[in-house]
Formats: C-alpha cells, sequence, structure tokens
C-alpha cells in the first residue's frame, strides 16, 4: 500500500511562505475545516475568522499555513513556526520543474524567465549551473524568502 507524503518546512512566517510557494507551484492555500470558500475569497481572512472562533489568540494564528495542489496530486506542504533562523544549508530540497522538456539554449532561457518572475516575488537567486551533455540538462540555485534553497529544474 503507498502513502502520500505532505513535506513540512521550519519558518519564521509560516503565512508569508504559504503565499510565495503558492505562486512558485500554482498551489492553493485550503480553506478551513467546514469552510466553504467564495471564488475570490481570501483563505487567509477566512483561516483568522475560524482561529477566532475557535478561541486561538491573535499572536499565535501565524503558526502554522499549508498550500496544496488543486488539481490533487502534488504533495502537500505545510509550514510550521519555529523560533530559530535557518543556519545551514538544506538537507533536502525542492526541484521545481520548470522545462523539464527542454534542452539547451532553450531550457536555459525557460529557466531565466522563471528565475525572473520568482525574484519579483521574494526569491533570491544564488547559481547558474550550464548544461553538461550528457547528465547535466542545467538548472538554477534559488532560496526562498526565509532561505530555503530549491533549484529551477
Amino acid at each position: 500500500m503507498s502513502r502520500t507524503v505532505q513535506i513540512t518546512v521550519d519558518a519564521r512566517d509560516p503565512r508569508g511562505l504559504s503565499l510565495f510557494w503558492r505562486e512558485v507551484l500554482g498551489y492553493r492555500i485550503p480553506a478551513p475545516p467546514g469552510v466553504e470558500l467564495a471564488d475570490g475569497a481570501d483563505p487567509l481572512a477566512a483561516w483568522d475568522e475560524f482561529l477566532a472562533g475557535i478561541g486561538v489568540p491573535e499572536e499565535q494564528r501565524n503558526s502554522n499555513s499549508a498550500v496544496e495542489d488543486p488539481d490533487g496530486p502534488g504533495p502537500r506542504i505545510f509550514f510550521q513556526r519555529v523560533p530559530e533562523d535557518k543556519v545551514v544549508k538544506n538537507r533536502l530540497h525542492l526541484d521545481v520543474r520548470v522545462a523539464p522538456e527542454l534542452t539547451g539554449d532553450e531550457r536555459m532561457a525557460a529557466l531565466e524567465t522563471e528565475c525572473d518572475r520568482l525574484l519579483a516575488l521574494g526569491a533570491t537567486r544564488l547559481r547558474r549551473f550550464e548544461p553538461d551533455p550528457p547528465m547535466g540538462f542545467g538548472f538554477i540555485v534559488m532560496a526562498d524568502p526565509e532561505g530555503n534553497e530549491f533549484c529551477l529544474d
């Protein structure tokens, strides 16, 4: 029997990272339990209302957040608040599959276009690796707003 996975990320600002990764992946922030969100409704406002309704103090409402694949097959990503900052390189990272079917200059141009979009969202570009056939297709290493590394692949 197979299992699904949830990827959990330690964060200083879970909501902020969920908004960033929602845009990177085209995911959505899920509604609170038992709440139907109208089209265009702010899911974080719905969460604030839900949490206030069950007595969660305002200062604890950014303790966690999540994003989910609206189509279902992608893993859920859960962000949990921790007191410490990130201090070392990730041992696990996400590869955002931007151009898996492309090669050479066309691939790198697609990665650069996506890199520019993510920089505008608050990402940081760390380095670019050029294609190195036959095994290396080229990729760009980036970091999210809290310094968690990921690759554009």
